[in-house]
């Protein structure tokens, strides 16, 4: 046994700064060791006890005991703490176990007396894990005491000699609360289990670093997975090529809407026929299958996990709302996708459309046509370029589209589309430095739905959009009234009111041009009720309050994403598992860019960003 561990040995022949090892070992062993933290999880294999297991790969570092020659690996641990102590001055190790079936605490063994703030830290963050809605009363107990390990269990390792080596050793008995008497996991409730419990343990093992040793890890978020697995990757694959399949907003997108408007007008605004939509390239029910076949539950990385998770459930809603077209169900699944109209933004739409007249003498002005724009656009493709000259962006002149998209990076517009110059120069912002350059910024990362989008990511884009219309100097009191259009529209669509209802109520009302008013109510009514439309104003009062609050915009191009996932992308960023975005808009080298923004952050009302 002592030449097999001198083998194993040579993996720690030289732990170089930034790297990793990871190796089976021998007599049924792994480890995982991040180079640069001095900590470990440490596990022994026991019967029936998968859920204990995947709670110590949630670490940065862990080492998984095999069933037999526990002598190997207790020499084995001796060998590493020496190694990364002398390198860090300390080294933090952490026994997970499960305790008995009926227990409801955390049991955290240690010396309280030499790190009373690491142990507070820990028995903190795990009495706050959710339990009582379960009917469960989950607290933690600090004991003192020498033995560290599972009652009935061999000591891992003596604290004397591993003191002497620079070591510090922590038990954790763990109330199996998520799972029956049996063993039986409830699923759910592991997955907020084991992401709270991860959260806990960075937390604590950062406190440790931080005082104890020569570390220069800065926060607890590094101290997450610092590699994600080949089966992570091919899940996030799957995923985008699942979502790649069909192109949602297309879908629900009326293919005879010059029709539709032609039809209305001519009836003095009383009749609106049926709309007629592109026939399905998927199957929804099998894109569902497929779904459901992705093993996310078993990704134990909790910030992946949670992003897989809310985007499987997304792709579910669209697939359903695909075959809801032209039904009232499809108006209660775009409920629960975009979530109804927020009051304050509500305000803050009926404020723009009573003080901010329609300027009906614009369409004279309009002087710009599709191809003219065209040439604009290639300009600013042209300036992404000189960033990253691997980019690539083309704009499609079409007549089977009624509305300016951006779709997997490239532009479509309507070939009959004319606008004035200050219009050209919001959607260029809108749509290419906004749009196209996250989907690009998004294509650099490692993982793909950075690039098609993660859950909920539309409302973010959206208010990203606008304000880079506010930032490079286009956006009009016209623009400002159609998205707060947008927003009236969608209340008076969940107040029950019908198509010519709502039209009069923009016409009539608010003084929308006849065109206007017929293109943000045909928007509303598509699919059968679509309530997209909310999120460019929603996406842009919920920016403020983000900036407002000491946010920063520019990490927000990295990809697409949602403000909720902040935190997740600053940590996988910090992780060094993701990148900063590689190319910036054109309006970040504006010369009155830092007080324009400054004004937004500080809470400027919208009427007043014309």
């Amino acid at each position: 046994m002592k030449s097999i561990l001198n083998e194993t040995i040579d993996l720690l022949a030289d732990l170089e700064p930034g790297k990793r090892t990871m190796s089976d070992l021998p007599y049924g062993g792994f480890l995982v060791l991040e180079h640069d933290v001095p900590a470990l999880l440490i596990y022994r294999k026991k019967p029936n006890d998968k859920a204990t297991l995947r709670l110590a790969r949630t670490g940065a570092s862990y080492l998984i005991i095999g069933d037999s020659h526990f002598e190997y690996f207790r020499d084995f641990i001796k060998k590493l703490t020496a190694k990364m102590a002398e390198r860090f001055g300390s080294f933090i190790l952490v026994e997970l176990y499960r305790g008995e079936p009926d227990s409801t605490s955390f049991i955290i063994k240690g010396p309280t007396n030499k790190l009373p703030a690491s142990l507070e830290t820990l028995s903190e963050e795990l009495s706050a894990i959710d339990s009582r809605r379960y009917k469960v009363k989950l607290d933690a107990k600090i004991s003192h005491t020498k033995d560290r390990q599972k009652p009935g269990d061999e000591s891992l390792i003596d604290l004397d000699e591993l003191k002497s080596a620079g070591g510090t050793l922590l038990g954790l008995e763990l109330p199996p609360v998520y799972g029956n008497k049996s063993g039986k996991v409830y699923p759910l409730y592991f997955r907020m289990f084991r992401d709270r419990f991860a959260k806990a343990i960075q937390k604590t093992i950062y406190e440790f670093i931080r005082v104890q040793t020569t570390s220069n890890i800065h926060s607890y978020h590094t101290l997450g997975r610092r590699r994600i697995h080949e089966e992570v990757l091919k899940i996030d694959r799957q995923i985008t090529e699942i979502q790649s399949r069909y192109e949602f907003l297309w879908l629900v997108a009326p293919v005879n809407i010059q029709a539709l408007r032609k039809k209305f007008f001519e009836t003095k605004f009383e009749e609106i026929d049926s709309y007629h939509y592109r026939l399905l390239p998927v199957d929804p029910d099998l894109l569902k299958r497929e779904l459901y076949n992705l093993r996310i539950d078993e990704i134990d990385d909790p910030s992946l996990s949670h992003l897989y998770n809310e985007k499987r459930e997304e792709l579910d809603k669209e697939l359903t709302m695909l075959k809801e077209r032209g039904s009232k169900n499809f108006f209660y699944s775009s409920i629960r996708l975009y979530q109804g109209v927020p009051r304050n933004v509500l305000a803050e739409a009926k404020l723009i459309l009573e003080t901010i007249p329609e300027n009906h003498e614009e369409i004279i002005e309009k002087t710009i046509d599709a191809h003219q724009f065209q040439k604009m656009a290639q300009a600013e493709f042209d300036f992404f370029k000189e960033q990253a000259p691997h980019y690539e962006g083309t704009v499609h002149i079409r007549n089977d589209v009624n509305i300016i998209m951006v779709s997997n990076g490239e532009l479509y517009l309507p070939e009959d589309y004319k606008m004035t110059t200050d219009e050209a120069q919001a959607l260029i912002q809108h749509e290419i430095g906004t749009h196209a350059l996250t989907h690009f910024n998004g294509s650099q990362q490692t993982l793909s739905q950075l690039s098609a989008g993660f859950a909920d990511y539309d409302a973010t884009q959206e208010g990203i959009a606008v304000l880079s219309e506010f930032l490079g100097g286009g956006l009009t009191g016209n623009r400002l009234r159609i998205l707060a259009g947008r927003v009236v529209a969608g209340e008076d669509l969940m107040n029950g009111a019908d198509f010519k209802s709502v039209f009069h109520h923009l016409y009539t009302d608010y003084g929308f041009t006849k065109q206007r008013a017929f293109n943000i109510t045909s928007r509303m009514f598509q699919g059968g009720g679509f309530l997209k439309d909310i999120i460019y104003l929603k996406g842009l009062v919920e920016l403020r309050d983000y900036l407002g609050k000491g946010g920063d915009l520019k990490p927000l191009l990295a990809g697409k994403f949602a403000l909720k996932h902040v935190d997740i992308i600053n940590d996988l960023t910090q992780r060094e598992l993701l990148n900063p975005p590689k190319i910036i808009p054109r309006y970040f080298k504006n010369e009155d860019f830092s007080t324009k923004l400054n004004a937004f952050k500080e809470g400027i009302t919208l009427s007043k960003m014309i």
